[in-house]
């Protein structure tokens, strides 16, 4: 390191100067600042209020340059993260009525956690799986085949047919019991 370096590697501090020159954007110059800032001996305190940042954003860039991580300063992302939009929707709603297969996948069906990571992928769009369970179910759409949804129904309108028959009913043996009603059902055909 330089003898005036604090933290930075001289590789580091040079790419860093170089970047700043360039930077079009504030917020990016901002986290190249507090970097050489702190690299140049600057306390947090001092660098808040130099640059007027706050401290968590002063705190957070110069713990990336002393992990040796300054080179990163252009990868983390920058206010909010982004939101679902038209295209989004439009393009789950194409992945959904696609088998995953086309897409180079091995599985016949897609599931919630492979649509976000495949358009994490496609936008840079971060969504958890129940978001997207949340937004097919608002689209009407979901994951689950036809087929399984006809068996799932046929399951439920079986049990619905199914009927209990009591019988073998006892009184009970003593006073504690008497609370208790012993039923032994069995299946009868329609």
């Amino acid at each position: 390191m330089d003898e005036q370096s604090q933290i930075l590697t001289s590789f580091q501090r040079k790419l860093l100067l170089k970047h700043i020159k360039n930077e079009r954007r504030a917020e990016y110059r901002r986290r190249i600042e507090i970097m050489l800032l702190a690299d140049a001996g600057k306390s947090q305190a001092q660098v808040c209020e130099e640059l007027g940042c706050c401290q968590k954003t002063a705190r957070q860039w110069i713990e990336m340059a002393r992990k040796g991580k300054a080179h990163l300063w252009h990868e983390s992302p920058i206010g909010r993260p982004h939101t679902v939009n038209d295209a989004y929707l439009q393009r789950l709603r194409e992945l959904v009525s696609h088998n995953p297969r086309d897409y180079g996948y091995p599985f016949k069906r897609w599931t919630a956690g492979w649509l976000s990571k495949h358009l994490t992928d496609e936008t840079g769009i971060e969504i958890s799986d129940r978001h997207i369970n949340r937004l097919l179910k608002e689209m009407g759409l979901s994951t689950r085949s036809p087929d399984a949804k006809e068996v799932t129904n046929q399951a439920e309108s079986k049990e619905k047919a199914l009927k209990i028959a009591l019988y073998d009913l006892q009184p009970p043996a003593s006073s504690e019991a008497s609370d208790l009603l012993l039923i032994n059902p069995i299946e009868v055909s329609p």
